[in-house]
């Protein structure tokens, strides 16, 4: 017999995580399950700039107080170019912030309000595929770590499982999406050293992009425009510190040991669909950004903000308006996101074919922002957020 629940999450990350929590504060069970182990989930380190919604969300629904003492809170960014910095002013232009607070920190702290709240979440469990997705009982089929046969019954499945979603195919069959793959990428790495910044420094130079953050007071993470194909252990620790410090002239980098080095490939992608019957889709399950705009977990968190009202409404209320109206809602702010993303990725990073007048005109592109209040605006409103309640009384 399978088990049985109101909504099955597949995907233990931001996404399923903090739809679990939301629906719980209404009553409404679920399960969540994910082929990772709890350490694996909790130790992947990967970036994290929270938009002030998305902080908001957290603390204000009891899931996260750590943010606030444990993140930075930055009032602006920094754009390098010419040789000479740019502070954007986030606080001054639109009265907002962000959080420099990594996702696997924002993962602890949802795996353990979880956990503490008796929530069902089976780690090392792995979904092979939704089955009956159009009818009133929408079944997940999975296998645990030893290989055993899993199957959850419910009222809602939701693919909350990221790019590679499983969900995805039973709501979009073979229609996919829309896609765009860029034809550079990041080369990451991380080093024992205090930051070279008090803010993040987003560098247009000669010989490419760069962008120089922080994770901890000891901790900076940095990142270099390479090819996509490029090889991690391609440049000795030297080589890497003289092509960061050429990326961002007028600055200093503090340097320390590199202890660890990634590639990071730019995609942007877009569900055809979202919704299919009692399936549905969240997160990077429906649609992944390039990382320049910060804007993958922050998506997330708005696309689970909108969907936990919905099944508020259906499951509680048997009120399917809000659910039939998610597609909608949700691809409305994504499509904001994709092109803020776009815009920032073309606007700082080097074309492979660029010319001496694509190359002019990018300076310019960047003047007009940094000396206009209203580019400046523009682009201190999308890194900031769009307030959710925006997308929720839409």
């Amino acid at each position: 017999m399978p088990d049985r629940t109101r909504v099955a999450v597949i995907g233990a990350g931001p996404a399923g995580l903090l739809l679990a929590h939301l629906l719980d504060r209404s009553g409404i069970e679920s399960i969540v399950i994910d082929s990772r182990t709890r350490e694996q989930i909790e130790t992947t380190i990967r970036a994290g700039i929270l938009e002030q919604g998305t902080v908001e969300v957290l603390t204000e629904t009891g899931a996260s107080d750590r943010v606030l003492t444990v993140g930075q809170k930055h009032e602006g960014i920094e754009l390098r170019f010419a040789g000479e910095g740019h502070r954007i002013d986030f606080t001054d232009t639109v009265g907002r912030a962000v959080w420099l607070y990594p996702q696997h920190e924002v993962l602890k702290d949802l795996v353990a309000a979880r956990l503490a709240a008796g929530q069902d979440i089976r780690f090392g469990v792995t979904a092979q595929r939704v089955d009956d997705a159009e009818t009133n009982r929408p079944r997940v089929i999975a296998e645990d770590a030893e290989g055993n046969p899993v199957e959850i019954e419910a009222d809602i499945v939701v693919g909350a499982d990221g790019s590679r979603s499983v969900a995805r195919e039973a709501v979009t069959g073979t229609h996919g999406g829309y896609f765009r793959e860029y034809p550079f990428a990041w080369f990451g790495v991380l080093c024992q050293a205090p930051p070279s910044a008090e803010e993040l420094i987003y560098s247009n130079s000669p010989n490419g992009f760069a962008l120089i953050s922080q994770r901890s007071p000891d901790v900076q993470r940095m990142y270099f425009q390479c090819d996509p194909h490029t090889d991690t252990e391609a440049y000795t620790e030297e080589q890497l510190w003289e092509i960061l410090q050429s990326r961002v002239p007028g600055t200093t980098l503090t340097e320390g040991p590199i202890f660890q080095r990634d590639v990071l490939r730019f995609r942007s992608f877009v569900a055809h669909e979202t919704r299919r019957g009692r399936v549905v889709l969240v997160g990077d399950a429906a649609h992944t950004v390039p990382p320049t705009g910060a804007k993958g977990m922050n998506l997330a968190v708005c696309d689970v903000v909108l969907l936990a009202d919905a099944l508020r409404a259906l499951l509680l209320d048997r009120d399917e308006s809000l659910y039939d109206a998610y597609p909608e809602a949700a691809r409305q702010r994504t499509w904001k996101a994709q092109h803020f993303s776009w815009w920032m990725t073309n606007m700082l990073h080097l074309q492979p074919d660029a010319g001496d007048f694509d190359r002019m005109r990018q300076i310019g592109e960047l003047r007009a922002v940094v000396e206009s209040r209203a580019g400046s605006t523009y682009l201190a409103e999308a890194y900031t957020g769009w307030p959710i309640q925006e997308s929720i009384h839409r």
